[in-house]
């Protein structure tokens, strides 16, 4: 029995590891590759027990692995995305899920045969949708501000709203009330729920807070506080009220994602790396555990009617319901309309059910996990394979974004990027020092705190409308990783770096810039160079080019130390002076460069930056 639990521990992490691997590689949704495996390890070949593996503690796991899960999406969410967008999402989380539930109940029951009971509790579970889907899917497309912010907000928020619901929903069927009794039921349960949920995560999202902001746990232990306090209010806010620790857990990541003081940095990166393993292996587990039997008696027709209903029919009504009179365009709301996957909670929530209404004796109550996994397959597939080129069609993403994303906020970026910004060009600072992001959010820039090199940054960072990564900092290996980590979401075209000071004479000459990315402005263009001139009195100056003063006559008036960077012309698209590829400036066209600051042989040392970061 050792042997084959130790057994089924070595597939769980190997095929766990080796999915998310896999479908990197084939750009595919890692949840798409991890219920594939997780069948084809449980019920076909039996390598993962579930059941024997954890036995008792499965469910348990489950719930305390999701809500870490949640507490970690919490942590994205920003309350100023809500100003022009928030009454969409609130429509989504209200008066759009009774629309999904109705309508995913009244597709179960027509489709499957199944009884209103269990076709509503069905309906209450696939509600949510999936923030691990979407994410990625997002980052990919790229749509518009609007949209990206709608679908995040909505697929975080949406689960807790959804497992409560489903918790409801369960008791009244179970107490034989029928639908006919649950509005007595979910007036008193959502009320309960959000005072229980509401309360504990705002008090444990300000405990946390004062923790971190008065250093009273070492840098070390931060982690392990957090998820202290994480599981044990989940756990305290479940023996209050079922299923209120998931609202509890997302509105102390909600807490602690808008609060100005603390640093949570290194809370982001633990819980990132955790959220990746505990999705794996959620997965693996959950559909190892689907049983051959309960597929077999699963009625395939229906279960394809179920999904086309879902994706045709419900979603796109209770887009169109909850939009109703906002801003959005047409085909923002299709496009909307086009991106439900459902994904972990889904899974989970469906297996926690689904055991308690096999013991209450519901009739074909073993086919609600089936049933729900097919439809988190095809979801994930259709709306993983299809986001691209429907985004494309309907207009909603970027195909050619102007906008820059800078690695870095020192003084040299800033300046830089004020002039980009000043010609409406969009911007994006990314840095960790907090002192080059207060200068330059004073200068009106957007700024977003976290290195250019962590995944993390990368999966939460907004890139709509921009297409390219200037990699600016002071450290020419990180300006080098940066861009080989971005070359996938830009492609090397989009991929700029400055190179390493010829000067210095060190190591950092041993990075080719050419193999991972476009030398910046010119092959002397290093950030000390840039940073020495302009401490010698250079300027970023924008001038327009005209047929009285040509490109010829600003190198004939201002000499070959000019330096240009970019220029931007009448349709507002960006330009950018590389090593390789040049632009040929045109009339009408806007020129930024350096002007002044040439530095002569007396000034060729090297001066030490007071906004040195290393991001």
């Amino acid at each position: 029995m050792s042997e084959q639990l130790l057994q089924s521990l070595a597939w769980l992490a190997v095929l766990g590891a080796g999915s998310q691997w896999l479908a990197w590689r084939l750009h595919l949704p890692s949840i798409l590759i991890l219920l594939i495996v997780g069948f084809c390890a449980g019920p076909l070949t039996g390598l993962i027990k579930p059941d024997l593996l954890l036995g008792d503690l499965l469910m348990p796991f489950v719930s305390v692995a999701v809500s870490l899960i949640m507490f970690e999406g919490g942590l994205t969410l920003k309350f100023h995305e809500l100003k022009d967008i928030g009454r969409v999402v609130r429509n989504l989380l209200t008066i759009g899920a009774v629309v999904t539930w109705l309508g995913a109940s009244a597709a179960a029951h027509f489709a499957l045969g199944w009884s209103k009971g269990l076709s509503a509790v069905f309906g209450a579970i696939v509600v949510v949708t999936g923030p691990t889907v979407i994410g990625p899917l997002l980052r990919i497309v790229q749509p518009t501000r609007q949209v990206s912010s709608i679908l995040k907000w909505e697929g975080i928020v949406i689960d807790p709203v959804g497992a409560v619901l489903a918790l409801l929903v369960f008791k009244a069927v179970v107490a034989g009330q029928g639908i006919e009794g649950f509005s007595g039921i979910a007036a008193k349960g959502f009320a309960k729920t959000i005072l229980v949920g509401g309360l504990l995560g705002v008090l444990g999202g300000e405990f946390l807070r004062q923790v971190l902001k008065r250093y009273w746990v070492p840098d070390y232990l931060q982690s392990a506080v957090t998820l202290m306090t994480v599981v044990g209010l989940f756990t305290v806010s479940d023996h209050f009220q079922h299923e209120s620790g998931l609202l509890t857990v997302t509105i102390m990541g909600i807490w602690l994602a808008n609060q100005k003081n603390a640093d949570v940095s290194s809370v982001l990166e633990f819980k990132e790396n955790l959220r990746v393993l505990l999705i794996a292996v959620l997965f693996i587990l959950l559909a190892a555990r689907v049983e051959l039997q309960a597929m077999k008696s699963v009625p395939i027709g229906g279960v394809f009617a179920l999904l086309a209903i879902m994706m045709f029919l419900v979603r796109p009504l209770s887009v169109m319901v909850s939009a109703a009179g906002s801003k959005l365009t047409v085909k923002e709301r299709c496009f909307i309309s086009w991106m439900a996957p459902r994904g972990i909670v889904a899974a989970a929530v469906a297996s926690i059910f689904a055991v308690r209404l096999v013991e209450a004796k519901v009739p074909r109550a073993e086919e609600l996990v089936p049933v729900t996994f097919f439809l988190i397959i095809g979801t994930v597939a259709i709306y993983g394979l299809t986001a691209v080129p429907v985004a494309k069609a309907l207009g909603v993403s970027s195909p050619n974004p102007q906008g820059i994303l800078f690695g870095g906020a020192n003084r040299v970026v800033r300046l830089i990027a004020r002039a980009l910004h000043e010609e409406g060009i969009t911007v994006l600072l990314v840095d960790t020092n907090r002192q080059n992001l207060l200068a330059a959010r004073m200068d009106g820039l957007p700024t977003h705190y976290g290195s250019v090199l962590s995944e993390h940054t990368l999966d939460h960072l907004d890139l709509s409308g921009i297409g390219r990564l200037l990699a600016m900092t002071p450290n020419a290996s990180v300006n080098s990783l940066a861009a080989v980590q971005f070359k996938e979401v830009f492609g090397r075209p989009g991929v700029y770096l400055l190179p390493p000071d010829k000067r210095n004479g060190s190591s950092q000459q041993r990075f080719e810039p050419s193999q991972r990315g476009r030398v910046l402005f010119s092959s002397d263009s290093s950030f000390m160079m840039l940073q020495t001139r302009l401490d010698i009195g250079a300027e970023i100056r924008k001038t327009q080019l005209t047929e009285e003063f040509t490109f010829d006559d600003f190198r004939t008036h201002h000499g070959a130390s000019a330096l240009p960077l970019f220029l931007v012309n009448p349709k507002g698209e960006l330009r950018v002076f590389s090593e390789d590829h040049p632009p040929t400036p045109a009339n009408s066209w806007t020129l930024v460069s350096l002007i002044g600051g040439a530095p002569t042989d007396a000034d060729t040392r090297v001066t030490r930056s007071d906004d040195g970061e290393n991001p």
